[in-house]
């Protein structure tokens, strides 16, 4: 039997079985999900209704994620699932689904942000970065153009415990098994806070 999204097959309010009154349709089908995995990057289409094209990701390594407060999207690695609020199945299995937190590799912000401020993200011992910027005299324009950033260069405690873990917690906000990608921005604020009550409950399997 193929899976369908009808409720012709569920028994009514009062516990009657339904009688039958037609036979399944095309346009009533499901499929299987995607399960989508961590992984070599390994896509397969699907042809669908009006012959567009879905694009069911099966295995995903990395995905483009926003650190919005900073207006700054970088394509990065997917390190692991560390929670779901629907199922905890899909935390041990590493799957990725749209809304799943996981874990980013944050070394692209890290950069972006050194970069962009000329200083580095944590305060314990990363001074090499200033100490070489130093070394590069700049010419008055970008020093003044550094020096006016630098007023706005502030960053969440939370999100500064896990530059230097180099691992930052994010949220997948595309849909793997339709679009084939795992796109998503970096949890921060009330959010963040949220998810890492929800870790501490311990009301998943954590995978680092």
């Amino acid at each position: 039997m193929g899976i369908t999204r009808t409720s012709r097959h569920k028994r009514s309010a009062s516990g009657a079985q339904r009688a039958h009154y037609r036979k399944k349709r095309k346009f009533e089908l499901g499929r299987q999900s995607a399960q989508t995995r961590i992984g070599a990057k390994r896509i397969h289409t699907v042809r669908v209704r009006g012959g567009n094209l879905k694009y069911r990701a099966l295995r995903l390594e990395s995905g483009n994620f926003a650190w919005a407060s900073e207006h700054c999207t970088r394509k990065t690695r997917i390190i692991g699932v560390v929670y779901n609020s629907s199922n905890n199945e899909l935390v041990r299995t590493n799957t990725l689904v749209k809304s799943a937190v996981i874990q980013i590799d944050a070394a692209p912000f890290r950069q972006w942000f050194e970069a962009h401020y000329a200083q580095p993200v944590t305060k314990k011992g990363k001074q090499t970065v200033v100490e070489e910027k130093e070394e590069k005299k700049l010419s008055n324009h970008a020093q003044r153009k550094v020096d006016e950033r630098k007023k706005d260069a502030k960053i969440d405690p939370l999100l500064e415990s896990q530059f230097a873990a180099g691992r930052l917690y994010a949220l997948i906000s595309s849909r793997p098994g339709q679009s084939g990608r795992a796109d998503g921005y970096v949890l921060e604020g009330k959010e963040l806070e949220f998810y890492l009550r929800k870790l501490r409950t311990g009301k998943h399997s954590k995978h680092g």
